[in-house]
């Protein structure tokens, strides 16, 4: 009651308070921490996490078991990741201290038009009408990317790692509350036999579909999704609802090993992922801001610090948004936005008494091109995997079919994504083009930031990443802050109360922060909305030769070591 007549008491006096009415129930269990000596996996769901150690326990690496984890994750949580969707892959190599990343995001097919988001006057769709059918789905990356991982540093046999997924669709697995809840909201979702609104928890749900399509990835690689009939079928499904995507864009499709982008807070090295996705970009500029601000000298949960991340997030945004696409298709200037001391120079904007009015991109050798636009922020369906096996390798993960359960197509068992919702519906702004527009080939803007931070001696220290939409962003710079200012321990960073920004008001986890809190960060000038902030920080910790797991008890996520 009190809580709730100090939001009235706020909104009568200040209209920059507001309650958002949940999206659904914000009550969770505090998961405790797993460690252990020698591996620990982390993903969004036991029977994933299970796979992983298992083949962890048989000798494989750590990409390795997140290959398992994530075939497994495709059957377990449809409405997040999937063969039809694509991602990001991190990896820490122990052996010579180094870190690849490969781009796994989804591509445009070469038909689209500019206009595929727009309606016959030349205004954007509405996000749902453009999300349903064929229209929204890209080409798929994940397979491409696991695979070119596997060639990296797998040890098991390729067709080993789909054993526990092929398993598990034969067999059945018991559909979860979660599970069940968000495919009753799924009113897109096209039925076909597998997946359905009238699916209840506590049923036990088999895949035969997916399960024969594993089989043939498993012993045909890439190949037997990419060309053939697999293939066909994609395309014939994608193209009968209004789709471009053809045979030669999913046979031309590869993924793309790529420079991770790193920077510094203190003397720690945060490495993550650069174009297309903006995630790595901005969580390393807005630590690298707070690195001058002295944060830790306010309470870690109080107003004030609170102020301080959002400022810096919001700078973060503000170059992200002008300048963050596909760096084949636009020049990101990466080396310029991580500077020190142009991040030195951004953090002297910030005012720890008031928020900032206005906030603009940054200037650098020359005026921006493209046009400023913050539209198009992700759906938050998406799934994280941290991995350390027994030699020290590590697998940071993120993986996507963008909206909960994607474009709501499925073929083989499996979810087709909508990630071309990703890119601006429109593609010029006041006369100049967008940064992030529909172009043939291109790959979609993203948010996703999975991350790997290393000591002042090169090594691992921390593997973490999250679900979330753009609000990863805010929650993994959350953490971070959290675990390298403070020096919180990476469980009660986890399971304390997210806030997150995208560039103007501020979001505070609702039941998870007071009223008390609200109310000063609305006198420091800030919006202030509650509302549920459903992350899925999965982290893994290094420190002093034993690994700490954590998933986050707002999903279904789960630690698991031997």
């Amino acid at each position: 009651m009190f809580k709730y007549a100090w939001i009235v008491v706020l909104l009568v006096a200040n209209s920059a308070l507001a309650q958002v009415a949940p999206e659904q129930s914000t009550g969770y269990q505090k998961k405790s921490a797993v460690t252990s000596k020698s591996h620990m996996v982390v993903t969004a769901n036991q029977h994933a996490s299970r796979a992983a150690n298992a083949i962890l326990s048989q000798g494989g690496s750590a990409v390795d078991a997140a290959i398992a984890a994530q075939l497994v994750l495709n059957l377990v949580e449809p409405q997040s990741s999937g063969l039809g969707g694509g991602g990001f892959l991190l990896s820490f190599q122990a052996e010579d201290r180094t870190v690849y990343a490969i781009d796994g995001r989804e591509e445009a097919p070469m038909a689209i038009k500019e206009t595929n988001f727009l309606d016959d006057v030349g205004k954007p769709l509405p996000f749902m009408e453009a999300v349903k059918g064929g229209k929204s789905v890209g080409v798929p990356g994940l397979l491409s990317m696991l695979h070119r991982a596997h060639r990296y540093s797998g040890k098991l046999a390729w067709a080993e790692l789909f054993t526990p997924a092929i398993k598990l669709a034969k067999e059945g697995f018991v559909v979860s509350e979660r599970l069940a809840k968000l495919l009753k909201s799924a009113g897109h979702l096209q039925a076909n036999g597998w997946l359905s609104t009238d699916i209840q928890e506590g049923q036990l749900l088999k895949n035969a579909q997916f399960a024969a399509l594993l089989e043939k990835i498993a012993q045909g690689g890439p190949a037997a999704f990419y060309q053939g009939d697999t293939a066909k079928e994609i395309v014939a499904l994608v193209q009968k609802e209004h789709g471009t995507v053809t045979a030669l864009d999913l046979a031309n499709y590869q993924s793309r090993s790529v420079m991770p982008v790193c920077g510094y807070y203190q003397f720690y090295r945060i490495c993550s992922m650069g174009p297309p996705s903006s995630g790595g970009l901005a969580v390393i500029q807005a630590m690298g801001i707070l690195d001058h601000l002295k944060l830790n000298q306010y309470q870690p949960d109080s107003a004030k610090a609170l102020h301080i991340m959002a400022e810096a997030l919001r700078l973060a945004f503000a170059d992200r948004n002008q300048y963050v696409a596909d760096d084949r298709f636009v020049n990101v200037p990466i080396k310029q936005m991580l500077d020190r001391d142009y991040l030195s120079n951004r953090s002297a904007l910030i005012d720890p008494s008031s928020r900032r009015k206005t906030v603009q991109p940054g200037q650098f050798d020359s005026p921006p091109i493209y046009a400023y636009d913050a539209s198009n922020l992700e759906r938050p369906s998406t799934t994280h995997i941290s991995i350390v096996d027994k030699q020290g390798n590590a697998v940071s993960m993120t993986t996507s079919i963008e909206h909960a359960f994607g474009s709501g197509l499925m073929t083989h068992g499996m979810l087709l994504n909508n990630q071309l919702t990703d890119f601006s519906f429109m593609s010029v702004k006041d006369g100049r083009p967008i940064a992030n527009r529909i172009e043939p080939g291109k790959r979609p803007r993203s948010s996703m930031s999975p991350v790997l931070v290393f000591d002042e001696q090169g090594r691992l220290l921390l593997a973490i990443g999250s679900p979330g939409g753009a609000r990863i962003i805010s929650y993994v710079t959350h953490v971070l802050a959290l675990v390298l200012a403070w020096d919180v321990p990476l469980e009660e960073a986890i399971h304390m109360g997210r806030f997150a920004t995208t560039g103007e008001r501020v979001e505070l986890e609702t039941d998870q922060h007071s009223d008390v809190i609200a109310a000063q960060l609305v006198k420091l000038g800030h919006q202030v909305v509650f509302r549920p902030l459903t992350s899925g920080l999965h982290g893994i910790y290094h420190k002093h030769g034993l690994l700490v797991g954590v998933a986050d008890p707002r999903r279904e996520g789960t630690a698991l070591a031997q």
